[in-house]
């Protein structure tokens, strides 16, 4: 199981995007989405709160604002622990 954690806000459209993205990218593999409201936990929104979305992998932070577009399907996949 591929754990995803994705810090947001409502209404990120980025993060919306991300989020469609990583499902893309994984379609098929079995995963756990969590999302966390930045704007209610004061670390976090101090934190990252100017740099959303931030996307971790299995607990590690893969990505901030934006999936990296240079193979970016093969980076998540490794992340995830999947075979590429």
């Amino acid at each position: 199981m591929i754990r995803l954690r994705l810090l947001s806000r409502p209404g990120c459209h980025l993060c919306d995007r991300m989020r469609a993205e990583v499902d893309e990218i994984l379609d098929g593999e079995s995963r756990e989405w969590e999302t966390v409201d930045v704007d209610q936990d004061a670390a976090l929104a101090s934190r990252y709160g100017e740099e959303i979305p931030v996307l971790f992998v299995n607990d590690r932070l893969f990505a901030k604002l934006r999936l990296p577009r240079l193979a970016s399907r093969l980076r998540l996949r490794r992340a995830a622990g999947l075979p590429v």
